[in-house]
């Protein structure tokens, strides 16, 4: 039975109220104004954030669990991902004011917003297959009309159709795999489900890795893991500046959220050797991302690569969580870290596009000189991504690296992790610092000075903030990170 008093049920009521009226507000009004409507929806999420914060540190919510018999779990997991989402949510509100000036349905634009802002945090709560449906479900559908929001600019439609085709065919696995683990265990509640694998008998067994493999092929399909990642770069470079930055830093973020209750879970209840696979995986993600974002001309296609680069960092700390305490806080520390990071790489593109109109990294020569704080915002992103101190990618980064060492007094192999992602994130400033010196090292055809978007200045003053803020002092959002990790210990294993 669901308790209406719970985090994740209020924030629903709270956020879908306001998705539901901003579309009747521009009815009644009649007006093609978008900042009514944008001011409702940024209004609305910080209200989240600010309801989430207080829950959390009021102790409202349960610290180390991840299960519920409920279909909602009202726990610290998905407190700490519905911060990281309700801020990328924010982000991209604010950095879409300058991109929908002018433009039409403004309403409808923030409303969708809102509502996959709904989706990835009951993703984060879900403790029911149907229910994470559902949410996954609420989280991408608005997303496929997003990405193709400028219906004038064909890359814009492609970039929707490709998304909608691939994000249809992962949807369809998922429902494949709950399928299967309810016909095994009778039950569609993760607890059950995980705990009903731990129990079947050995005929069975072959049907439930099914089911686990294809929660991975769904939920990596939404994440970009190598080989799920056809769509990414297409998607990102058509779909609107401001919907990529909420694609690549809020819903990747959700599946990883699902990820690790779901595919995590399973794996270890079956007791398979889940974690090399996911080692090799890693790897594999993080050198595809970085090698290909080298070769890339487009800005936005680039930070898509980059966006794949770091999934793989976060799955080292996926794949050493049952060795190393620290892995799992780890990953959970660098998805709060790329969320900010990433979306201010991507805010700060949107910025460039609507005021000179650039999208080739060529062109970008100079730019430090005429758009200042944009371009500072976008090098402060940049550099945090590649890990350079004292910024918050450096920490998270070295608790990911420093817990595959760690892990190496258990299994041989993952210090190996440690060095693929040291030798990858030099890799990556081969590509992040090409953008910094065409910045400010190199002379463009222009030197005068434009006039920045004020929504798109907020967004980079508030991320470097972040950025140097946590790189400065990281300690209360470690702490923050390791009170969400759940107990790995307590699920059931095979007999």
């Amino acid at each position: 039975m669901l308790d209406f008093t719970s985090t994740p049920i209020i924030l629903t009521l709270m956020l879908g109220a306001v998705g539901v009226i901003i579309p009747v507000i521009s009815a009644a009004r009649k007006e093609k104004g978008g900042k009514l409507y944008g001011g409702i929806a940024f209004g609305a999420l910080v209200a989240a954030i600010a309801f989430v914060g207080y829950q959390i540190m009021t102790k409202n919510v349960a610290s180390g669990a991840l299960f519920s018999k409920d279909v909602l779990s009202n726990d610290m997991f998905g407190s700490f991902f519905a911060i990281a989402m309700l801020i990328v949510g924010i982000m991209t509100t604010v950095g879409s004011f300058n991109y929908m000036r002018g433009r039409g349905n403004p309403a409808v634009y923030y409303s969708l917003i809102v509502l996959s802002t709904i989706g990835m945090v009951l993703v984060a709560y879900s403790t029911d297959l149907v229910m994470l449906f559902v949410a996954w479900e609420l989280m991408s559908i608005p997303t496929y009309v997003l990405a193709g929001y400028d219906k004038k600019n064909p890359s814009s439609n492609e970039a929707a159709i490709k998304y909608f085709l691939f994000g249809a065919l992962s949807s369809g696995i998922i429902i494949w795999g709950i399928s299967i683990a309810y016909g095994l265990t009778g039950s569609t509640n993760i607890e059950q489900v995980i705990s009903g694998f731990s129990h079947l008998s050995p005929g069975m067994l072959p049907l439930a890795i099914l089911a686990v493999a294809m929660f991975i092929a769904g939920f990596g399909f939404k994440i970009g893991l190598v080989p799920f990642h056809m769509w990414l770069p297409d998607t990102y470079e058509g779909a609107p500046p401001p919907i990529s930055a909420l694609l690549a830093a809020g819903t990747k973020k959700a599946g990883f959220a699902a990820a690790l209750r779901v595919i995590v879970m399973g794996a270890i209840a079956l007791d398979l050797n889940w974690s090399f696979a996911l080692a090799i995986i890693a790897i594999i993600t993080m050198t595809f991302g970085n090698l290909a974002a080298i070769r890339q001309k487009n800005i936005s296609r680039m930070l898509a690569y980059s966006s794949i680069g770091h999934a793989g960092y976060i799955l080292i700390g996926l794949s050493i969580a049952p060795f190393s305490a620290l892995g799992a806080a780890a990953a959970l520390f660098h998805v709060l870290n790329h969320a900010v990071m990433k979306a201010a790489a991507f805010i700060a593109v949107a910025g460039i596009v609507a005021t000179l109109s650039i999208t080739n990294i060529d062109k970008l020569a100079g730019l430090a000189k005429r758009m200042p704080i944009t371009s500072l915002g976008l090098v402060v992103s940049l550099l945090a991504l590649a890990g350079v101190p004292p910024l918050n990618g450096f920490w998270s980064k070295l608790m990911l690296f420093g817990a595959a060492i760690d892990a190496g007094h258990v299994v041989s192999w993952a210090p190996y992790l440690a060095v693929a992602g040291v030798l990858n994130s030099a890799l990556s400033l081969a590509y992040y610092g090409w953008l910094i010196r065409k910045m400010y090292f190199e002379e463009g055809e222009s030197e005068k000075r434009v006039k920045e978007p004020r929504s798109i200045i907020a967004v980079m003053i508030f991320s470097i903030i972040f950025m140097v803020g946590v790189g400065v002092y990281p300690d209360p959002f470690i702490q923050f990170a390791k009170s969400a990790v759940p107990v790995l210990t307590s699920i059931p294993v095979i007999h």
